[in-house]
């Protein structure tokens, strides 16, 4: 686990840092794509948040998932002289020459959700806003193995390989099979489908015709879950027998669950992340003390409790 402090943050928190002294600043983000339902509401915290302090301006960047185009936009930022700038991080190994450059700017700089790879040495104006992953994908198959008392035949859909988040909840799901109470779960396929519900559909229908038994479905995120329902659907067969388990619990997601179509999800608060990642420029920017590193926990979803996430 890491060794970082957990932080829960709380409405108090919030409020004391808009309590600081009202000085505008204009913050540029950098978001790995527009084109995802995760993101979109990853974005909405960060735009509560300058809906909450009126001296903070925002000005979004797509990527579109583009290495060099998101270089681009920091570039941009920089020679812009924003105040500070939020990173949404295509590839993690690209964010040691992004905080260089802010470095070498005395630019404040704060990744949010995807973690820089070098998150544990980061510069003095430099901070990480996130979930930890060595939980996401453990609290998910802990659950799946429970349902499926131990045994049975598992499909893992994976999010992009460069991805950490789709590296972690993987190694997550492996390690969480691979002990006794669990190892009666064979994984017979892991293939990626890029967190798209397209995609998903795609390689949930392949696996399907090629004739295939799974008695799970274990995907990096809801969408591509939600893909893997759709397939199941329109190949005539049932639901009833197959956990389906996905991450994020986005509002598609706890729909689907609410429909009886989703086992699993569990929650990443990315209205708080963006909101925390978008304080903490502020706050770099201002020159007011810091988290270096705020860990947000994950939270298990199940139909036990859906009624508490669908508010």
């Amino acid at each position: 686990m890491s060794t970082f402090k957990t932080l829960t943050l709380s409405t108090s928190l919030i409020a004391a840092t808009l309590a600081l002294p009202a000085q505008a600043a204009n913050i540029g983000v950098t978001m790995t794509s527009f084109d995802n339902p995760f993101l979109d509401i990853l974005m909405d915290g960060m735009k509560n948040a300058a809906h909450d302090n009126p001296d903070i301006t925002l000005q979004f960047e797509d990527a579109n998932l583009d290495i060099g185009r998101q270089m681009n936009q920091v570039q941009s930022f920089i020679a812009a002289g924003v105040d500070g700038i939020v990173v949404n991080a295509v590839d993690g190994d690209t964010t040691a020459t992004l905080t260089q450059m802010a470095e070498e700017a005395g630019m404040p700089i704060v990744y949010v959700n995807h973690p820089p790879i070098d998150f544990h040495m980061l510069p003095d104006k430099a901070a990480f806003v996130g979930s930890n992953e060595l939980d996401s994908g453990t609290i998910q198959t802990e659950q799946v193995c429970q349902l499926l008392n131990g045994h049975g035949n598992a499909l893992v859909m994976m999010g992009p390989l460069e991805n950490h988040a789709a590296h972690m909840r993987t190694k997550d799901i492996e390690d969480v099979v691979s002990r006794a109470e669990c190892n009666g779960i064979t994984i017979v396929e892991k293939q990626t489908a890029n967190w798209s519900r397209t995609q998903a559909y795609d390689l949930m229908t392949n696996w399907i015709t090629s004739g295939i038994e799974y008695d799970a479905v274990i995907a990096n995120n809801d969408e591509m879950a939600l893909g893997a329902v759709q397939a199941i659907e329109a190949s005539g067969h049932s639901l009833d027998d197959v956990v389906i388990a996905g991450i994020d619990a986005t509002s598609d997601g706890l729909i689907a669950m609410k429909n009886g179509q989703l086992d699993i999800t569990v929650f990443q608060n990315a209205v708080k992340q963006g909101e925390v990642a978008v304080l903490s420029a502020y706050k770099i920017s201002q020159g007011k003390p810091f988290e270096r590193n705020i860990w947000i926990p994950f939270e298990l979803v199940t139909q036990d409790n859906l009624h508490d996430y669908m508010k």
